[in-house]
């Protein structure tokens, strides 16, 4: 016993002098963890505009002039025309805890705002072949919401189709991106299937109906009374409004489940499958946080966990941003196939205003921010 007793004395002691070695680090990580806003301070010789975020914060998004970047050799400038603000946006500059040993634990590492963007190329670099100075292009890079963005040639940024806006353009890349990637590579669509898709008049709803239809499936969409014409519009072939039929209690069975949602139990969802059907865990209800949101965010991984013991799969993933997949995008939008629904333009200085209406979590489509 007294050895007993003096092994878990010696390991108490250990435990305690690891946590506070960890609270000490995490402490000086805290206090040391700036940004480059001082250094942004400073006059700029070629001023632009742009979307800062030096301290966490919606109500701490700036509008300010900073230095207009200049390409290096395999860059291409593009003067922006369109971005578009996504729910991710919120939760990076809110700063949620979990994130900070990443993001930056007192102040946001990374200053700039955005990602999806549409523009004109106005100059290259030396190595750059595939743009000229001109071009209409729309692709992903972090500090979208900014007068100018430099973007490597190779990586997230095509050519703009002929037949979209700017605005259109503009609120393409994490979206639509998602929509693909979810649909494609996580739940293997396949002509003819039937699809559901809960959460279908949003940013990454709207496209994801879009492109179910592309591929040639049946798409059954579920929203809001207000959001029926809509999703009808963009080619859902049925619309079940939520607020008056429950989705999960009917006969009907699909072979997947687009769940941008996460509102339902595995049992209940998995009654709505056929016997070998595949639910893509595709986002939590929106954007912002709300009081459901960690429940539903934790109710993914476990889901996903449960469905190791079962044929109907339950997957989620994150998106990436690809210069194919980009071009895929591409096509589909020529084609006519999928347009971009804009539900709300604003201009640079009103990104916060932007921001909270995304949050709201009533978005039809995208949510726009012009920089003319």
């Amino acid at each position: 016993m007294k050895l007993v007793r003096r092994v878990l004395k010696s390991t108490g002691i250990v435990m305690l002098v690891v946590v506070l070695i960890s609270g000490l680090l995490l402490f000086v990580a805290y206090w040391k963890s700036t940004n480059d806003c001082d250094r942004n301070a400073a006059t700029p010789s070629s001023p632009m505009k742009a979307i800062l975020n030096c301290e966490y914060g919606v109500e701490n998004l700036q509008l300010r002039d900073i230095e207009k970047p200049t390409p290096v050799d395999n860059e291409v400038l593009v003067r922006v025309r369109a971005a578009s603000v996504n729910p991710v946006d919120g939760h990076t500059i809110r700063g949620a805890w979990l994130m900070r040993p990443m993001s930056g634990m007192r102040k946001p590492k990374n200053t700039r705002f955005g990602t999806d963007f549409a523009g004109v190329v106005e100059a290259v670099g030396k190595n750059v072949t595939d743009f000229k100075p001109g071009d209409e292009v729309f692709g992903a890079k972090n500090g979208a919401v900014a007068d100018y963005i430099c973007v490597k040639a190779e990586r997230a940024i095509v050519m703009k189709p002929s037949n979209i806006t700017f605005e259109q353009a503009g609120s393409v890349a994490v979206a639509a991106l998602t929509a693909l990637q979810g649909l494609r590579d996580k739940g293997k669509i396949q002509s003819g299937q039937k699809v559901l898709i809960n959460g279908a008049s949003g940013g990454v709803g709207t496209f994801a109906v879009q492109i179910a239809k592309a591929f040639g499936t049946d798409v059954t969409a579920v929203c809001s009374t207000r959001n029926i014409e809509l999703v009808k519009s963009i080619g859902a072939d049925r619309v079940i409004d939520y607020t008056k039929e429950d989705f999960t209690k009917t006969d009907q069975r699909y072979d997947m489940l687009y769940d941008l949602v996460g509102n339902h139990s595995f049992s209940e969802r998995r009654k709505i499958l056929t016997p070998n059907g595949i639910c893509v865990l595709a986002g939590i209800g929106g954007a912002g946080i709300h009081p459901e949101t960690l429940g539903r965010i934790g109710r993914n991984f476990w889901n996903a966990f449960l469905s190791n013991f079962s044929k109907q799969k339950f997957v989620f993933y994150i998106a990436t941003l690809t210069k194919d997949d980009l071009n895929v995008l591409r096509d589909l939008m020529q084609s006519g196939k999928v347009a971009p629904v804009i539900d709300r333009t604003y201009k640079l200085g009103e990104t916060q205003a932007a921001v909270r209406y995304l949050e709201e979590g009533h978005a039809r489509g995208k949510v726009v921010i012009t920089t003319e």
